[in-house]
């Protein structure tokens, strides 16, 4: 996980003499291979890069390594430079000498998905680090999408990075609009079961399904317990069934199980229950062969983790999602593996 991230990171000179990046995708020999689901996106993004700064800081938190702050430094630098002087984000850089990709659709700014979670890693950032810059970013940022709207599972992420800052950063001043966000994604769901945005249809998808998560995290921050019980239902009908099942589907990615991790942890928090425990602890399970491949996507050997189960086999590539995602789930794993990543690092 860390080893891996450590191994596709690339320096990125436009952005500064000490910024670097994450490359998206890694084939079975570590060879970095671009994005092209949507045309050719890019080398590197924030989605990924912003993803990799808040484990970092979770790390550094728990482990306060300096090569670990010394590469969450580095990386803040590219997620500060991508942001636009209107508070929004470009997603994609071309290649890495850090050509923008300003008009891709997985890439201009706008209500995405990178923009929030630029946000929630600037809010560990400035809360870790104490760093003025991140709290400059994050206003610009958060005047954006103040006015805006944004489907539920993006706007889960401005949620999370909110109440962080409630919480955390003593921001009161934002609890009305914060409020007002978990409502929002408390109403967006059919029957029990939240939904990723109003025009989904059927059983929602897993990647980036945090609702349950932050909704039961708002309920214990702005002291309403029927946000809880929206979460506690819709994981009872959504996330347990998947858990108890071993992710038993099609195609599941490493981003799949980390955010359903992410909802049980947050409700064995926020409630007290065991039960939400033992399925956080079944899911992560899935990371060590409780899969429909009977395999490990997670080689402790290596360090390194596979972009996923397809078809009852385990994928033999690694990219950054894959690792990032996993990190935030097993973080004791990568807690333990810090001490391991100074030398996988390019230097400054």
């Amino acid at each position: 996980m860390l080893r891996q991230l450590a191994r596709l990171t690339r320096p990125v000179p436009a952005a500064g003499p000490a910024a670097v990046a994450v490359a998206v995708y890694a084939d079975r020999n570590d060879e970095t291979v671009p994005a092209r689901e949507s045309g050719f996106e890019g080398v590197a993004c924030i989605d990924d890069a912003a993803r990799l700064l808040t484990l970092l800081c979770r790390v550094w938190s728990r482990a306060p390594l300096q090569p670990i702050e010394a590469w969450a430094r580095r990386v803040l630098e590219f997620v500060l430079w991508m942001q636009e002087p209107d508070g929004r984000w470009v997603n994609f850089v071309f290649d890495w000498d850090g050509r923008r990709n300003d008009m891709g659709p997985t890439s201009a700014v706008g209500e995405n998905f990178w923009h929030g979670r630029a946000l929630c890693s600037l809010s560990r950032v400035w809360l870790t680090f104490d760093d003025a810059r991140a709290e400059a970013a994050i206003r610009r940022g958060l005047e954006y999408v103040s006015a805006a709207g944004a489907p539920s599972d993006v706007r889960a992420l401005h949620l999370e990075a909110g109440l962080r800052l409630i919480a955390d950063g003593g921001r009161k001043d934002l609890e009305p609009m914060v409020r007002r966000w978990a409502h929002e994604i408390a109403a967006c769901r059919e029957g029990d079961v939240l939904m990723n945005n109003p025009d989904e249809r059927g059983t929602p998808h897993l990647w980036a399904h945090v609702q349950e998560g932050v909704l039961a995290d708002a309920g214990a921050v702005l002291e309403e317990p029927a946000l809880i019980d929206v979460a506690r239902r819709s994981a009872g009908v959504l996330l347990e069934p998947a858990v108890n099942a071993g992710f038993d589907r099609t195609s599941t990615t490493p981003y799949d199980v980390a955010s359903t991790v992410f909802g049980l942890d947050r409700l064995a928090s926020a409630t007290g229950e065991p039960r939400w425990a033992r399925l956080a602890a079944d899911a992560r399970a899935w990371f060590d062969g409780r899969n429909p491949a009977g395999a490990p996507v997670y080689d402790r050997r290596s360090g390194r983790v596979a972009d996923g189960v397809d078809q009852g086999r385990v994928s033999r590539n690694s990219g950054a999602e894959a690792n990032v995602e996993a990190a935030g789930a097993l973080l004791e794993d990568a807690i333990a593996s810090a001490v391991l990543v100074q030398d996988l690092l390019p230097r400054a």
